[in-house]
């Protein structure tokens, strides 16, 4: 289940609907409430259950627009679809063309565009090979150094990254070139703030922001998602740019410094509790494999080093959050805060790669749904704290069993229910549970 955090003002926001300028029985037209919306980074996973959850909530809150908040804050993979929203683009619309690569949409997201080697950084760190290597042999040979200090001359011919991101800044241009939309910051109706990391000084380089907005837009996506080693850093008149999360993982107080009533976050990856899971499948496919003596409690250490290292990143970055949302509710006390990210307890979004984007589809449904299913839970508490911004729940929306984000086959729906019920029978027998790749989604 997607959970939600509030973080409750400790003190009344501002009332708006009060202001006589001093005439008693005149009051002024209500100002309309400002919504901003956070998205941090994760891979493309991150921007999957980012889009799978902007669906959801896009469709059953009231009284809100995605595309017409008052700013937008994006951090690596959520930049993209901050930018989208910003440039007018819907949840679905971003759905169609990241997601289900609808033919009908002109501008469709290829994985393919990030997995082009980065040839021009080889070429360029090879040409300083021969001149290095030379001063390696002189070090161990002459300077009497030993082979480890002499081989750290090295490192200057190493790649800074293995593939080239070149081609975000290339096709987001075109994409945010249609009518309507544009790649400026300063042509846009609403606030955008892209964040990425100056490498030379660790700082936050809030693109968008008065001094920073004449960078593309399309150059700031590229800047902000360049994650060290995988990408090299981008250059932006003279600077080198990396990874915005590397300083912070959602940078939400850019936008609270500037007075927001409403403050949205989502943020994508978790660390996971094995300890607990959220049901009979998620213990049987952390188990699978086990002897029996060692299935009362499903180990991370079990799934090897992928498991623990993804332990480990989701832990490291999800702390850092905590932190920071500790400080917003005592630095912006009149904002109401929304957190909205993945149960640490759901084995599908932890399971899956993180650089993943073959199972997209599934993916998105999942965190379409499970935002679904958090919303309904949270009706009465969601209900009063959205309702001071004009928001309100659609509920005959949300107790709909029918709605789905991507299509769903009646073979595959059939395929699915048949399965389930099957996994019932084997658990109720004690049988081994199915291999988790052997049971297919409807989706």
């Amino acid at each position: 289940m997607t959970s939600a955090k509030l973080s409750k003002t400790s003190r009344s926001a501002p009332v708006k609907n009060r202001a006589t300028n001093g005439q008693p029985g005149t009051a002024k037209k209500p100002t309309e409430p400002r919504i901003a919306l956070a998205l941090a980074g994760g891979g493309p996973l991150g921007a999957i259950y980012e889009i799978g959850a902007l669906c959801a909530l896009d469709e059953s809150l009231q009284g809100l627009s995605f595309t017409r908040l008052h700013h937008y804050v994006g951090v690596s993979a959520g930049g993209f679809i901050a930018a989208g929203l910003a440039n007018g683009m819907t949840p679905r619309e971003l759905c169609a063309a990241f997601i289900e690569n609808d033919s009908q949409v002109s501008e469709v997201f290829d994985p393919a565009w990030l997995m082009v080697p980065a040839y021009g950084e080889f070429v360029r760190r090879s040409i300083m090979l021969p001149g290095l290597a030379a001063s390696a042999l002189w070090r161990s040979t002459w300077g009497r150094k030993s082979i480890i200090n002499a081989m750290e001359t090295l490192g200057p011919a190493l790649p800074t990254g293995i593939f080239s991101n070149e081609e975000i800044d290339v096709r987001l241009s075109r994409l945010f070139s249609k009518n309507g939309r544009t790649n400026d910051f300063r042509q846009l109706k609403t606030q955008l703030t892209l964040v990425a990391t100056q490498l030379d000084s660790g700082e936050a380089a809030p693109f968008g922001r008065p001094g920073w907005d004449h960078v593309p837009i399309s150059k700031a996506v590229q800047a902000s998602s360049a994650l060290p080693g995988l990408f090299p850093p981008v250059e932006i008149d003279a600077h080198y740019y990396v990874d915005g999360a590397l300083k912070k993982t959602m940078h939400a107080g850019v936008a609270m410094d500037e007075g927001v009533d409403l403050m949205i976050c989502l943020n994508p990856l978790v660390p996971f509790n094995a300890t607990q899971p959220s049901n009979p499948m998620s213990r049987r496919v952390m188990q699978r494999g086990l002897p029996k003596e060692k299935q009362a409690i499903p180990r991370l250490v079990d799934g090897g080093l992928p498991a623990v290292m993804s332990q480990t990143f989701r832990a490291m970055i999800h702390s850092r959050l905590e932190l920071g949302m500790k400080h917003y509710e005592h630095a912006y006390p009149d904002t109401d805060i929304v957190l909205l990210e993945p149960d640490h307890r759901d084995t599908e979004m932890f399971l899956a790669n993180t650089f993943s984007y073959a199972q997209r589809r599934q993916l998105a449904e999942h965190a379409y749904q499970k935002t679904r299913q958090m919303l309904r839970s949270r009706q009465t508490t969601l209900s009063a704290k959205l309702a001071r911004h004009g928001v309100s729940l659609n509920l005959e929306r949300l107790d709909d069993p029918k709605r789905h984000l991507v299509a769903q086959t009646p073979a595959a729906t059939r395929v699915g229910r048949a399965i389930a019920r099957l996994e019932e029978l084997m658990e109720d027998l004690g049988h081994a549970a199915l291999p988790a790749a052997a049971v297919p989604h409807a989706a």
